[in-house]
């Protein structure tokens, strides 16, 4: 069953601390345990360099705990190579970053804060921050049993992380038996999703991702460069594809694609319709995309609609197609 996560400490809107992280402390809630400790080390900017920015700055509540933008500004206003995915129902994940190069949540959290391009902290330096800081001293103090280190630092905030799970969805009522939660058009674009649009060859499972990595024909060596889960496994038959994503919240985490070359869903369903209009001289394309898929208007329509029944209640009123 899923997990429903409650925002404690931070708002249901985006907030950065001010850059004195002593100072802002004083007004918060202290953390009791370490998941609200790792919620609180999300949105401070302490784990940047110079304290620009923090884990929220990118992974924004409002949004899934996505961006907004196709790629985020790191420190400096730098700007990144890959659009942020959602931070949300990662827990049955075993990889993680659109290549795949992390296993586990701790060391998913260490990757942001030393990239350089990103929070630009090496971990050391993170760590003499929080021993510095009398209020994160304390906490860690609390709750550990010991002052920061490396260990207990990304285990608060791969422990906030698995809060982040969501289940509250029209879909999930449909699968209750409630068969009023999702309208006709819904119903209708499962099955395309289920069968002739073969999506859920790919997404599957109760995040809707199988945890694999697929090439759906986003390289082909001009524009599209990026060669995905080949920079962590350096396996030629890697090149081009990229880890699968969960389609939970989607209508919330525009723009799509480990690029975010597509604005809407609209855009991404009429890209799987047929992906040569798209991209020309795709390299080892996913044999699913070999042919295109044929969707009438109609049934674009109808799998646009069940795609939204996948999105967390909370999320509706900013749902984006």
């Amino acid at each position: 069953m899923k997990l429903l996560f409650s925002f404690s400490i931070i708002t249901s809107t985006l907030f950065v601390f001010s850059c004195n992280s002593n100072e802002s402390n004083k007004n918060k809630p202290e953390p009791t345990t370490k998941e609200e400790l790792g919620e609180l080390l999300f949105s401070d900017p302490i784990l940047s360099q110079n304290n620009q920015i923090s884990c929220a700055s990118c992974h924004i509540p409002d949004f899934a705990f996505s961006d907004t933008s196709s790629f985020s500004k790191g420190v400096d206003g730098k700007i990144g190579t890959r659009n942020t995915p959602s931070a949300m129902n990662q827990s049955a994940r075993n990889f993680f970053f659109h290549d795949g190069r992390a296993e586990t949540l701790e060391d998913q959290a260490a990757g942001p804060i030393e990239n350089p391009i990103e929070m630009n902290l090496p971990i050391a330096e993170a760590i003499k921050k929080l021993n510095a800081d009398k209020y994160y001293s304390a906490y860690f103090k609390k709750i550990y049993q010991e002052l920061p280190n490396r260990v207990n630092l990304l285990d608060a905030i791969a422990a906030f992380e698995r809060t982040l799970e969501t289940g509250d969805t029209p879909f999930d009522r449909f699968m209750k038996e409630d068969t009023t939660a999702i309208s006709e058009a819904a119903k209708r674009g499962q099955k395309i999703f289920n069968e002739k649009g073969k999506c859920f060859d790919c997404h599957f499972g109760p995040d809707f991702t199988g945890n694999q990595f697929r090439n759906i024909g986003l390289f082909n060596g001009k524009e599209l460069k990026d060669m995905g889960r080949f920079d962590a496994t350096k396996d030629s038959s890697d090149i081009g594809k990229f880890k699968v994503p969960g389609l939970r919240n989607i209508s919330v985490t525009a723009p799509y694609m480990h690029n975010g070359m597509f604005k809407t869903l609209s855009e991404v369903i009429d890209y799987y319709n047929s992906p040569s209009d798209f991209v020309k001289g795709s390299i080892n394309s996913d044999s699913l995309m070999f042919k295109p898929i044929a969707l009438s208007s109609t049934e674009k329509i109808d799998l646009l609609e069940f795609l939204k029944t996948l999105t967390d209640d909370r999320f509706t009123k900013i749902a984006k197609h």
